[in-house]
């Protein structure tokens, strides 16, 4: 694991070089290839170093954290075209993507507090530096203080933890009869306001909107799987607890994901509509992982990197009607059939993964979360099915809606995508249904 983040540190001052746009992404999908033959396909921790190990939890993240970080920078390929501070930005990805890497391969809970923690910090910088409107300040201040607000209980848990067990070795934590209402929720908080659950998903629509492509990418690529990623962690010490107190967190989060999904039926923004969709399957996630079944974990685990995948793809697509258009309104973006005829394929196949139309990794995932939660209790099944319907509805609404009907009268041309778009919205889908034939690392990693 040291070698790649040795180079990925070397990497950070290329970006500063003139003219390296091209050369930096190039690199980093090397790396990418790299770590994907670096199989890590047992339930222990494997390719370990002084810190940083990788199981297949980590793997799945870590592969998902480098291909979108790629990603980003072929999307946001206007940045290079306008000269606006290239090298920055391109700095501020690969200094987000090594901080990701930490976070989700380091052995020790302190030490994944502290990458948690500051991978807040190029974030910020991104819809800061290049987001769009002036609100982009407000959305950052949101941003870090609900993360922040949230997460010193959780370093004090981590404290505490330590106390207890004289060790905060991932390894080491499992199997501590732990059953504190205080330490449960302060172990447990910053990770429900991350994910983000509903009630406390506030920030997430406000920095989607202002952030530019990247920015939006990385947020619901990665940034939302962190939660996740520290819930599956620590739920291994808070088992007791959390057979007491976790019908809470799956009731907010299967009405919550209901309430967003009506919510999403009434948005005119693209992006609004794409980053509400992300609060509704999270909170669907959280549902699954809540029950502390083996389903649920494997379910979740699974959606976090399909929704990951697609929901970057969607925003990608938002961004390319975007950059012809210079509007976001589902006013101005209807009839784009007629407009950009090639992208409407691409429109309709991430939409379909992301209502969970076969053969999408959704699917699966969705498939394993239901059976989790409905073993669960059966009580579950009215929120599921609403839930379900409402996905697809409000898909169809952003599909159908941005696609066909009559095009605003002041587009008067037709536009073809770039190679390097395609390119972009193939290299989303094939992993998202590929990855459905080789499933096994995802549902038998236990």
């Amino acid at each position: 694991m040291l070698k790649l983040l040795l180079a990925l540190v070397f990497l950070a001052p290329v970006c500063l070089v003139k003219n390296m746009w091209w050369m930096v992404q190039g690199l980093l999908f090397l790396l990418t290839f790299m770590f994907m033959f670096m199989n890590v396909f047992g339930t222990f921790f494997g390719n370990l170093s002084y810190f940083l190990g990788c199981d297949v939890l980590s793997y799945g993240l870590i592969l998902l954290s480098f291909w979108i970080c790629v990603l980003m920078i072929t999307a946001s390929e206007s940045v290079y075209r306008f000269k606006n501070y290239e090298g920055f930005f391109m700095l501020m990805i690969v200094v987000l993507l090594i901080l990701l890497f930490c976070t989700f391969s380091c052995m020790n809970l302190f030490m994944f507090y502290l990458f948690f923690e500051s991978s807040l910090i190029p974030t910020l910088f991104l819809i800061l530096g290049w987001g769009y409107q002036p609100e982009r300040l407000q959305a950052g201040v949101y941003l870090l203080f609900y993360t922040l607000l949230a997460s010193l209980p959780l370093l004090v848990g981590i404290f505490y933890l330590g106390g207890l067990n004289q060790s905060l070795y991932f390894p080491m934590l499992s199997g501590l009869p732990v059953s504190n209402v205080l330490l449960y929720l302060s172990l447990i908080l910053a990770f429900l306001v991350k994910m983000p659950m509903f009630l406390v998903h506030l920030w997430l629509p406000k920095a989607h909107v202002e952030a530019p492509v990247s920015g939006s990418m990385i947020l619901a690529g990665v940034l939302l799987k962190l939660g996740g990623y520290g819930l599956l962690r620590v739920f291994s010490v808070l088992l007791l607890s959390g057979l007491m107190f976790n019908y809470i967190w799956v009731g907010i989060s299967l009405v919550g994901g209901v309430l967003v999904s009506l919510m999403c039926l009434r948005q005119t923004d693209l992006k609004a509509l794409i980053a509400y969709s992300s609060v509704a399957h999270m909170g669907i996630v959280l549902g699954g992982l809540m029950t502390l079944s083996y389903w649920g974990f494997c379910g979740a685990f699974t959606l976090m990197i399909a929704h990951g995948l697609c929901s970057s793809g969607l925003f990608c697509l938002a961004n390319i009607s975007y950059e012809r258009l210079g509007s976001r309104s589902l006013l101005i973006n209807r009839g784009l059939m007629n407009f950009m005829p090639s992208m409407t394929l691409w429109w309709f196949l991430l939409s379909s993964c992301n209502m969970a139309a076969p053969p999408s990794l959704n699917l699966l995932s969705e498939i394993s979360l239901l059976n989790s939660l409905v073993s669960w209790t059966w009580t579950s099944m009215f929120m599921l099915g609403l839930l379900s319907f409402f996905s697809a509805a409000y898909t169809l609404y952003l599909y159908s809606y941005s696609q066909h009907g009559k095009i605003y009268s002041g587009v008067y041309a037709c536009a073809s995508g770039y190679v390097r778009e395609y390119l972009l919205l193939f290299l989303h889908w094939v992993p998202l249904n590929l990855l459905i034939l080789k499933s096994e690392p995802c549902v038998l990693w236990l």
